[in-house]
């Protein structure tokens, strides 16, 4: 079993929720033109589902329940990803900026989610 220092290492919660905060804050930077209004309601809820799915998957009632909450959790990163390479950032360097650590978050995010389905098989 392993110490509680090794559990808060993993522990994923305070790292999604960061996330799909950030992504609001940085939705509210963005110009706004139709497609990105309508790209940016995609990738908030996008978002806002991976931590929401990671929560459900440490309350799976079953090993299957929480392979499939984590595969979730890994498209909803994977399908944030998308969202934020389509949003139109406009000319202000921050804001592209901001994107890119987006993305690059989501990817790590991907990554982690796709490790712990190896894990579990």
């Amino acid at each position: 079993m392993e110490d509680a220092s090794e559990e808060r290492k993993y522990d994923l919660e305070p790292r999604t929720f960061e996330f799909a905060r950030r992504v609001r804050a940085f939705v509210k930077l963005l110009p706004r033109t139709l497609a990105n209004v309508e790209d940016a309601r995609q990738l908030i809820r996008s978002s806002g589902s991976v931590g929401a799915n990671y929560i459900e998957a440490n309350e799976a009632l079953s090993k299957k329940d929480f392979r499939m909450r984590i595969k979730i959790c890994r498209k909803e990163a994977k399908e944030s990803r998308y969202w934020l390479r389509l949003l139109n950032v406009g000319i202000e360097p921050t804001v592209s900026q901001e994107r890119d650590a987006l993305v690059q978050e989501s990817t790590e995010l991907m990554h982690i989610f796709g490790s712990i389905l190896t894990k579990t098989e």
